[in-house]
Formats: C-alpha cells, structure tokens, sequence
C-alpha cells in the first residue's frame, strides 16, 4: 500500500489588520517576549517559557504531527502596519482533514484591541477554504475574554467539558 502524501504546510492568510505567517524557529527569540508575561498562563497553567525552550518546541512544531492522522498548523499575529508579533494561533487537524482544534494567544500588551477574534475569525474561515467542516476550542469556564473570542468566530458553547474545559464548537 503506498503511503499517504505527507500533509499540506500551513499557509499565511490575511485580515484587515494582521498576517497569519507560518511559524518559523526563528519566530522564538521574538515570541519569548510576546508569550512572556505570566498573566497569560492564568487559564492554561504552566509558565512562560523562554527563548531556548520555545525553539525546541518550535523545531518539534514545524516538524509536524508523529501522528500520521494529525496535521499541525501553527501561525504567528502579526500586526500589518508594522509587522510585530504579537501572539499565535493553532489549529491541529484530524478526521481526515474535516475536524480542526484550534486556540490562541495574543500577548498582554495587545489585548483588548480585538486582534485576538479578528485572528480566530481569520483562522476559522482559512480553516473553511481547506475544507475543515467542523472547527472546536477547548475554554477554561471562568475564562471570559477567551470565551467572547470563540463566540466572534462562530463558535457555540457546548454541554461538553474535558479536562474541566468547555467544549466549543462551531
């Protein structure tokens, strides 16, 4: 049986603001700082990482998915007008290309201007154009801000939780 074809790269994409640029290794050093605040670990546990760490995990991340059934694609926000970085965006595919897990982080300084629905609107109808039919995030209950995010880009609360997370889904 020949094998699969290996999956499609993640492709940049555009809003009326930002770029959705693949993420790169050397995305690391700038995405330290972006990602350093550890404010934004409140909900999803853990700590900031440094530059080192976020390149081995880059270098893991652009590599792809072990997982034959599991494609990875990975973009850094970037601000059009004067191309900073200012956090990601992620969507891990499965089902054959028709189920996509998707989140985001949007760095401290940039919250509450927006990027982050125009960046998960974005994402959600790139995601649409591959062809990805149904489209879940998975949100800390108390997590207002991250909730009216998935709510701007057409997801629904669901009954569902996992790992005391509601399920989204659109």
């Amino acid at each position: 049986m020949p094998a699969s074809p290996p999956p499609p790269p993640a492709e940049p994409f555009r809003t009326p603001r930002l770029d959705l640029l693949p993420l790169r290794v050397a995305d690391a050093e700038e995405m330290a700082e972006v990602l350093g605040d550890p404010a934004l670990h409140v909900f999803i546990g853990g700590a900031p990482s440094g530059a080192e760490a976020l390149r081995a995990r880059y270098e893991r991340l652009v590599a792809g998915s072990p997982d034959p059934g599991e494609t990875w694609w990975n973009w850094v926000v970037r601000q059009r007008d004067d191309a900073r970085a200012v956090g990601t965006v992620q969507a891990t595919v499965t089902e054959g290309g028709r189920l996509a897990e998707v989140a985001w982080v949007i760095g401290t300084p940039w919250q509450g201007r927006g990027i982050a629905s125009e960046a998960a609107r974005g994402l959600v109808a790139h995601l649409r154009t591959r062809d990805v039919r149904t489209v879940v995030a998975h949100i800390h209950p108390e997590h207002h801000a991250s909730a009216a995010v998935a709510a701007a880009a057409g997801l629904s609360a669901t009954e569902e939780t996992q790992d005391g997370e509601v399920r989204w889904r659109s």
